[in-house]
């Protein structure tokens, strides 16, 4: 590059030749001495060197490139070249190199690996969607089951045709008035029969076990038709709360359930402490004597040996009034004597002895004397023509395994909050086609 030419200041002319020279200084030639020396190889100034300098190694700053040193026309050394930019490049490809044999075929044994898991994994998934359709078909099920196949690898035993363990839930199952609300089973040493997944016919069942549920909300549901409401009462025993319609009216319904086994693939109930509440006047409880009938309750009967004229209704009634232990004589002089009356009710034998008067004949045959106490005649009607058959039917809680499910049977029967438990158990199960 060429030096930039230094422009000299212009001289005045003087008109005047006899006037002294004046001399100007140039202010650019001023700062110009006090710049570096001009290099030609760094024009700006800034100290860089070249590419080529820096690959070299052995240039000079400020040395063209095959001055003295044997490159370019004359030199001893190569012709010049552009940098090659690829070469880090192929440095990062040839690190693989390095890398051991052995190493490279672990690296491809375990991607091989993994392929052939998701592989298996996949027809895993594949098989159990099958699977539930195909159950879901032939035992004719509301709604598809969930089943998991275990074991691992599966295509070795879909291979073998023998299933380590096979698990089955399977929701909302249909047993005659009810329904079992889960039912799960846990199928080991299963044999199949055909080819799975695409031409599958059956398979048999070396053992299985499992448990079903009849939960309170299904027979809450079903059959109390959301009035009546089933609670655990004890390990085997189940309480039923609600109301029954009985003449326009509603009564409230209380009873007990003792849950137990009916065979080997059923479940029955007896009701038993069953009763018809007339709140806070009487209790009506079916079935035969003597703990059937109509009686008062306790605060019932405390108000009537406290009001003079509810007593001396009962009293009007010779069967009520023997059942209370007062004779003829001082029943007919409590009619008119408030003395004899106080003296009656006030006895401490008066309420308990009230407690334990059966009220359906009095009822029935003087309806007034029912008004009276605060009965209503046709409810207390309706309520005696009930039976114990006709009630324990609207609590029946038993059920029987559906007959599609051959070789399956329950055992140890509970009660759980949830509801009734039982435990399943089967051994040489068929299941569709196994010739």
């Amino acid at each position: 590059m060429r030096s930039p030419a230094r422009i000299s200041s212009p001289q005045p002319s003087h008109p005047h030749s006899g006037s002294p020279a004046v001399h100007y200084s140039n202010p650019y030639e001023e700062l110009a001495e006090l710049a570096d020396p001009y290099d030609p190889d760094d024009p700006l100034g800034l100290g860089l060197a070249s590419d080529d300098d820096d690959a070299d190694g052995g240039g000079r700053r400020g040395e063209p490139v095959g001055s003295g040193s044997g490159s370019g026309p004359g030199g001893d050394g190569a012709a010049w070249s552009p940098p090659n930019h690829r070469r880090s490049s192929r440095r990062r490809r040839g690190r693989f190199r390095g890398i051991p044999l052995t190493a490279k075929a672990l690296i491809g044994l375990l991607v091989l690996g993994l392929l052939l898991v998701l592989g298996d994994r996949c027809a895993v998934m594949y098989s159990e969607r099958k699977a539930e359709q195909e159950l879901q078909k032939k035992l004719d099920l509301a709604t598809a089951p969930n089943v998991t196949i275990h074991g691992f690898p599966f295509l070795t035993q879909v291979l073998g045709k023998d299933l380590q363990q096979v698990d089955i839930a399977v929701p909302d199952v249909a047993a005659d008035r009810v329904s079992l609300a889960e039912v799960r089973a846990q199928a080991q040493d299963i044999r199949i029969v055909g080819d799975l997944p695409s031409s599958f016919r059956g398979a048999t069942v070396g053992r299985m076990k499992g448990d079903v549920l009849l939960s309170f909300e299904d027979l809450s549901r079903e059959l109390g038709a959301s009035q009546v409401r089933f609670k655990a009462l004890g390990p085997s025993s189940v309480r039923a709360d609600g109301k029954l319609p009985v003449a326009d009216q509603q009564v409230s319904l209380h009873a007990q359930a003792h849950i137990q086994r009916q065979g080997d693939r059923g479940i029955s109930t007896s009701v038993t402490d069953m009763r018809l509440d007339i709140p806070g006047i009487a209790t009506y409880r079916p079935g035969p004597e003597p703990r059937a009938g109509l009686y008062l309750h306790k605060k019932a009967a405390r108000q009537i040996s406290e009001d003079s004229e509810k007593a001396r209704a009962l009293l009007s009634i010779p069967s009520v009034a023997e059942k209370l232990e007062v004779s003829p004589a001082e029943a007919g002089q409590a009619r008119n004597d408030d003395q004899m009356l106080d003296r009656i009710t006030g006895s401490p034998r008066f309420v308990p002895a009230l407690l334990a008067v059966n009220l359906v004949q009095a009822a029935n045959d003087h309806p007034q004397l029912a008004r009276k106490l605060g009965i209503d005649p046709t409810v207390a009607a309706a309520l005696t023509r009930m039976k114990v058959p006709e009630l324990t039917d609207k609590l029946e809680l038993s059920f029987q395994l559906p007959q599609k499910a051959k070789g399956i049977k329950l055992a140890n029967i509970g009660v759980s909050p949830e509801g009734i438990r039982a435990d399943l158990t089967g051994a040489g199960l068929s299941f569709g086609k196994t010739r």
